[in-house]
C-alpha cells in the first residue's frame, strides 16, 4: 500500500485514484474528487480538505460517504442530480480563447465582469468556467531572463553544489541585504482586537538605514551576519573575515552574486590568502539561485514586517536578537528545482540571449 495511507484500501483504487489527481485534461471535477479522498485517505480533517480542493465541508463530507459506500464508482456524477450546466462547448472554449488573449482597448486585464460583458455571457458561467480549467487573469507574475553569456555554466555549478557538495566542505550563500528602513510611526499602535485587526498611523518617521550581511549554511539553514550601515568593499572583507572565524579550519564554499565588491581587487587578494575559501557566482540578474534569498525573505516576514523602530541603533538589536533566536531552530535550505526544470530555464534563456543579439 502506497506509503502514508490510512486503512486497508485496496492498492489499486489508490492508484487509479493517483492517476485522476494528475490527470490534464479530465474534467476538473474528477481531478478534485480524487484530491479529496486522496487527502481524507492521508488523515487530512474535512477543514483542511475543504480548503484545499475548493469544497464546503458538507460536500467534502459527502463525497467521502459516497465513497466509503460505494468506492471509485461512487466519486462518478449520478444522472437526474445537480445543476445542469447551460453553456455550451463553443461557449466554453470561447471563454477560454478570450481570457487567455490580450484584453480589449482600454484594459490591463480580464475580470469576471468584464468579460461577460464583452462575450454576452453570464457573469457566473464565467466564473464556473475559469474556475474548472484553473485560470486566474487577476494574478500576476513576475519572471526575469539573464543576459549572462555564462548562464547555463554558473547555474549548474551552483546547483551542483546544493545537490552534491564537495566532501568535508561547508557550502553557504552569501548576500546582503540593504536599505533596511528603521521607521518610528507618529502615533500610537492599536493592538489586535476580536474582528479587528492591528493598525497603525500611516504617517511614519525614518531613523536611518542598516544593511544585513548574511552567509546562510545551506545544511544546517544557519546563518552568520553582520549588521552595518554601510556595504563597501572593506565591509566584505571584513564579514567574510568573520565567516573564515565561524568555520575554523573548514573549507568553504561561498556562493554570491556579481557585485564589484565581491568580485574586486580587495576580494581576490583576500581569496589568496584564504586557499580553503572559494567564491562561485551565480549568473547576472538570477538572485533565485541564491538561497540566501530564502533567509532574507524569512527575516522580512518575521522580524520587519509591522516592526517600529525608535533609532538605527534600535533596529540593528532587534535584527541581532531575530537571528539569535532564527539560529535555534533553523533547518536546512533544500534546492527544489530538478533536472528537468533546469533544462527548461536554460533553453528559454538561450532562446532569449539568441533574440536580443540578432
Amino acid at each position: 500500500m502506497a506509503s502514508g495511507f490510512c486503512g486497508n484500501i485496496d492498492k489499486d483504487v489508490v492508484s487509479e485514484l493517483e492517476r485522476r489527481s494528475r490527470h490534464r485534461t479530465g474534467d476538473a471535477r474528477d481531478v478534485q474528487r480524487a484530491k479529496l479522498i486522496l487527502m481524507h485517505l492521508q488523515g487530512h480533517s474535512k477543514a483542511e480538505i475543504s480548503r484545499e480542493v475548493g469544497l464546503t465541508r458538507i460536500r467534502v463530507h459527502e463525497w467521502i460517504r459516497r465513497f466509503e459506500l460505494e468506492g471509485l464508482a461512487g466519486l462518478a456524477e449520478k444522472h437526474g442530480r445537480g445543476r445542469k450546466e447551460s453553456y455550451t462547448p463553443a461557449q466554453r472554449r470561447r471563454i477560454v480563447e478570450t481570457v487567455c488573449r490580450k484584453p480589449k482597448k482600454g484594459l490591463s486585464r480580464w475580470s469576471v465582469r468584464t468579460l461577460a460583458k464583452h462575450l454576452g455571457i453570464d457573469k457566473d458561467k464565467i466564473h464556473r468556467v475559469l474556475k474548472e480549467h484553473d485560470l486566474h487573469p487577476h494574478r500576476l507574475r513576475t519572471f526575469n531572463f539573464s543576459p549572462d553569456p555564462q548562464f547555463a555554466e554558473k547555474l549548474l555549478e551552483v546547483v551542483g553544489l546544493y545537490m552534491d557538495p564537495p566532501e568535508n566542505a561547508v557550502v553557504l550563500c552569501m548576500d546582503e541585504k540593504t536599505g533596511i528602513q528603521a521607521l518610528d510611526r507618529t502615533q500610537p499602535l492599536l493592538p489586535l482586537r476580536a474582528k479587528k485587526p492591528q493598525a497603525w498611523s500611516n504617517e511614519y518617521v525614518r531613523h536611518g538605514t542598516r544593511c544585513l550581511l548574511a552567509a546562510v549554511d545551506v545544511k544546517t539553514g544557519k546563518a552568520t551576519t553582520w549588521v552595518n550601515k554601510t556595504r563597501k568593499s572593506e565591509d566584505f572583507i571584513k564579514f567574510m573575515d568573520s565567516v573564515v572565524r565561524a568555520y575554523p579550519r573548514k573549507r568553504l564554499c561561498v556562493i554570491m552574486d556579481n557585485l564589484n565588491t565581491h568580485k574586486g581587487k580587495a576580494a581576490q587578494e583576500w581569496l589568496s590568502k584564504h586557499p580553503k575559501v572559494t567564491f562561485h557566482y551565480t549568473p547576472s540578474h538570477a538572485s533565485w539561485v541564491n538561497l540566501a534569498e530564502c533567509f532574507f525573505s524569512i527575516v522580512s516576514k518575521q522580524a520587519l514586517e509591522h516592526s517600529v523602530h525608535k533609532s538605527g541603533r534600535e533596529l540593528e538589536k532587534a535584527l541581532e536578537a531575530f537571528i539569535e533566536e532564527y539560529n535555534v531552530h533553523a533547518g536546512p535550505f533544500v534546492w527544489t528545482k530538478g533536472p528537468g526544470k533546469l533544462k527548461k530555464i536554460i533553453e528559454l534563456t538561450e532562446e532569449f540571449q539568441k533574440k536580443t543579439a540578432r
